[in-house]
């Protein structure tokens, strides 16, 4: 991967740098910023592989999540927080979500385990997802998505210290 493409692309280091560390080396795709899943899937048509939405939560006990889910996956809100193990869950505000993981809304990502470096927040992965041969996600930035396999994004969020739940989320 050109690192001058990537910064081009607005990519940090520490997510080059953490992917390189455990020997990923993801296929790469930029393209014009893309904040929400809606905008995202123009530049996904070409893009081969399972892509992934992102929602932050905290949780009634004040425990912050991150679930990461097939994009066109529709989610029972109400029934999650018993899928997860959690009280009752509500979205993350946007100074939460920067503080706890040093994202944007629109840029949500399970890399963003890199910056949580108090290991705060969990992170749940749909079991749907994680079956996909190649799973797209954004790189802290949405003007980039890489792919990979689901056993190297497992030994990324490894790597950053955070040991994923992987989740039934139920039928599509």
């Amino acid at each position: 991967m050109d690192r001058a493409l990537a910064h081009a692309n607005g990519v940090p280091d520490d997510v080059i740098d953490a992917l390189a560390a455990v020997a990923i080396e993801p296929v790469w795709n930029f393209h014009p910023a893309a904040p929400t899943v809606a905008a995202a899937m123009e530049h996904w048509k070409d893009i081969s592989g399972a892509h992934a939405k992102n929602l932050f939560f905290k949780d009634a006990g004040g425990a912050l999540w991150l679930l990461t889910a097939l994009a066109e996956r529709r989610l029972d809100l109400k029934g999650l927080p018993k899928i997860v193990g959690s009280k009752r869950l509500s979205f993350g505000s946007a100074p939460l979500l920067e503080e706890a993981l040093g994202v944007t809304p629109g840029s949500v990502t399970p890399l963003a385990a890199l910056r949580d470096t108090a290991r705060r927040v969990t992170i749940a992965l749909d079991a749907e997802l994680m079956r996909a041969e190649t799973v797209n996600v954004h790189p802290l930035v949405n003007t980039a998505t890489i792919g990979m396999r689901p056993d190297e994004l497992v030994a990324f969020l490894k790597h950053c210290g955070h040991t994923p739940l992987v989740v039934e989320l139920g039928p599509l």
